[in-house]
């Protein structure tokens, strides 16, 4: 009976090790030079037949292939394409595993004001989504919790840890606002009627939200007592340490939450998701408040937009100074993801140009989040996490990764995904 237990016990383990997601690679041991390949360094800027070093997870050197020398393991990748690692905004990655398993859903708690919340606690480095991003060059995320006015504090990570503190880019970056509507539809299940019409309770919902902050910079400024965590939470926000991220949509929704945290003194103020957002240009950019827009393979939020007003969103707010970047809020968010590349591909073929559309991926991500002194871009100094592809990245087609490095340390691309695609691929192959 010992014996048929310890079996037991090992099969278990064995198998667990088989599902769980692969080792950490290890920390760059010998300098790397990248040779050859277009690099497109996330600035809008692109150096053919490059060079590209990094050493001990840090990039030291970006220029022309003929400007040195290479040095240390030399990689030969003529004609393909070396980007830096994506970024993607506004997403709850490693926050859920199965959605239809309630055990495994760990972004929303129960309760409506709520900054205190850190997603970060909850990030599970060993998700086996997470792991399926990487093989499209989605190398971090901004991880961010859901519901509630308040839904809590958000937190930066990249995507080769052992846990969530090995996993950490940025902690605590932002707390996160759910914006009330201006407008609400009638429930036409109980004979209402369902055309949009003015939300009656939006006047009463702003309130609360702008009384529930002034308590809380009332309560920072006074002595404290007795402690209150939720707004103890929040004082770096008043700082401008931390940033705002308001989840709104509608011209005057957006007008009401840049005019209203302004009045609060907010400094740092991003919008999410922005529906409407074109329309009001010339406030956001007056105020300097970045949008991080909703995935754009979708339809038009109502009948009356142009039914690649989606697509072209990004180019509208881009051409007008706006800094954009691109969440993935919405259903499925956590697996679609890894797609993130395809809709900057889909900006890209709406008017936005195929360098400033991987900017929303990567630089202009990176300075949304406030972490754009590490990442976003190929320069000297910064980290190395960037992956090269056989051909554009922003295209399904072409986007077949060939190495991907996070802070210089050479990561695996083998997913479940990945496994089950060799798997049948030599089924067919030997039918």
């Amino acid at each position: 009976m010992k014996k048929q237990f310890i079996y037991m016990l090992l099969s278990f383990l064995f198998i667990g090790n088989l599902s769980a997601q692969q080792t950490p690679a290890p920390k760059q041991s010998k300098k790397i030079s990248i040779v050859g390949a277009t690099a497109h360094i996330g600035n809008g800027s692109v150096i053919e037949n490059s060079l590209i070093e990094f050493e001990n997870g840090k990039i030291t050197f970006v220029g022309k292939s003929y400007d040195k020398s290479p040095e240390g393991e030399v990689m030969n990748y003529n004609g393909k394409h070396v980007y830096p690692g994506f970024i993607a905004a506004n997403t709850s990655l490693g926050l859920a595993e199965i959605d239809a398993v309630r055990a495994t859903r760990d972004f929303d708690e129960v309760g409506g004001y709520l900054p205190h919340i850190r997603s970060i606690i909850a990030y599970n480095a060993e998700s086996k989504v997470v792991e399926s991003m990487r093989p499209n060059g989605v190398l971090m995320a901004q991880v961010a919790p859901r519901g509630g006015t308040i839904s809590g504090t958000s937190s930066i990570v990249q995507f080769d840890a052992w846990n969530w503190e090995d996993a950490i880019l940025k902690v605590d970056d932002g707390i996160h606002v759910n914006w009330p509507s201006s407008l609400s539809r009638g429930r036409w299940w109980l004979g209402e009627d369902p055309a949009l019409k003015p939300n009656k309770n939006y006047a009463k919902s702003v309130d609360r939200i702008k009384s529930y902050i002034k308590r809380a910079k009332k309560y920072l400024s006074g002595n404290r007592s007795p402690k209150d965590l939720p707004f103890e939470a929040m004082d770096k926000l008043f700082h401008g340490n931390q940033k705002l991220f308001v989840h709104v949509s509608g011209e005057k929704s957006i007008t009401d939450v840049v005019n209203t945290f302004k009045k609060l003194g907010i400094k740092n103020l991003v919008l999410v998701n922005a529906e409407g957002a074109q329309k009001v240009t010339q406030l956001l950019k007056d105020n300097n408040v970045g949008v991080i827009l909703r995935r754009s393979h979708r339809l038009p939020n109502s009948d009356d937009e142009d039914y690649d007003l989606p697509f072209r969103m990004a180019q509208l707010l881009t051409e007008n100074g706006i800094v954009v970047a691109l969440g993935m809020e919405g259903e499925m968010e956590r697996m679609n993801t890894r797609n993130l590349p395809f809709y900057a591909g889909t900006c890209a073929a709406y008017g936005l140009g195929k360098e400033e559309a991987v900017k929303l991926i990567t630089s202009n991500a990176a300075k949304i989040l406030g972490i754009d002194d590490k990442v976003g871009t190929i320069a000297t100094g910064k980290d190395a996490t960037l992956f090269i592809s056989e051909g554009d990245a922003l295209d399904m087609r072409t986007n077949i990764i060939l190495n991907a490095f996070i802070q210089g340390r050479k990561i695996s691309l083998e997913t479940h995904q990945t496994k089950l695609w060799k798997r049948y691929e030599n089924k067919y192959k030997n039918q």
